[in-house]
């Protein structure tokens, strides 16, 4: 029952009567109908529809949020939201005496900490919001990403590269961070685009490594002389990648195993899951 503290997240506080409207005008995820003791992803986009921040959006008292974000990226997030501020009556900013934590596989912990479900996929667990400092865990960092790697579960920065990944490429449509009947948000439009139309192509997907050296994130994934993807997070012989369906389809019907560097590699789809995916098994 592992509970781990997560240095590598940051919490922004989101406060002031007009936080609710402000957020949902800008987001991609409702937080309207957000519920006490909930988690859920929601990302902050470009005019153009791809993801600069994303992150688990949770409420913190009566009128407030926490949005808890890659720590590498909180200073920027607390800019980007200030452009959008205007005369909203908010107030933005990093808490850095806040610490974010997850449990996982039914963990206890103590009474009275800031805990709640995470909204992407219930065998994540539950996040945690604690003081720096003064919380003591049983796992680590590493345990909890090799837990959300083995799950299919994509993060920013870490699975996509922000500023050039769409919210349906990095599965935030399959995850609950992307509300399609609210009003508008930045870049709403191109991403009601692709989920009417069905134009993504592109998906974070788990790999497992076959045989061979497991290769470092980035690397291209290959099937004869075409360029699949790209390798994300790993834990041991599992892993996320970016991978054109499109092209994956075409390699498996040619019988072509897919291959980065001298490693073979084989694809699934992730197990929550609804979009068309083609029939794969582990390449060899």
């Amino acid at each position: 029952m592992p509970i781990a503290l997560l240095p590598d997240r940051a919490v922004v506080t989101v406060s002031g009567e007009e936080a609710t409207s402000f957020l949902q005008g800008v987001l991609t995820c409702n937080v309207e109908t957000l519920e006490p003791g909930e988690a859920r992803l929601g990302a902050l986009l470009s005019p153009q529809g791809k993801i600069l921040f994303d992150f688990l959006v949770s409420r913190s008292g009566e009128a407030g949020f926490r949005l808890d974000a890659p720590a590498g990226a909180a200073a920027d997030l607390v800019k980007r939201l200030g452009l959008y501020r205007l005369r909203a009556k908010v107030a933005i900013a990093a808490d850095p005496a806040l610490g974010v934590a997850a449990a996982w596989d039914g963990a206890e912990t103590a009474a009275g900490l800031e805990r709640c479900r995470d909204g992407r996929l219930a065998a994540l667990g539950d996040r945690l919001y604690v003081t720096n400092g003064a919380f003591s865990a049983d796992a680590t960092e590493d345990d909890y990403h090799a837990h959300r790697i083995a799950l299919g579960i994509p993060e920013g920065g870490r699975d996509f590269p922000y500023g050039d990944a769409f919210p349906h490429e990095a599965l935030m449509d399959q995850l609950g961070g992307v509300d399609f009947k609210k009003g508008c948000y930045v870049g709403q439009e191109v991403v009601s685009r692709m989920q009417h139309r069905g134009t993504a192509r592109t998906r974070v997907v788990p790999v497992t490594y076959v045989s061979g050296e497991v290769p470092e994130p980035g690397a291209e994934i290959t099937a004869g002389h075409k360029v699949l993807g790209v390798t994300a997070s790993r834990a041991g012989s599992r892993g996320l990648a970016m991978i054109r369906l499109d092209r994956l389809a075409d390699a498996l019907a040619a019988g072509e195993p897919l291959r980065v560097g001298g490693a073979v590699l084989g694809v699934e789809k992730p197990g929550f899951a609804s979009f068309a995916f083609p029939e794969v098994g582990l390449a060899g």
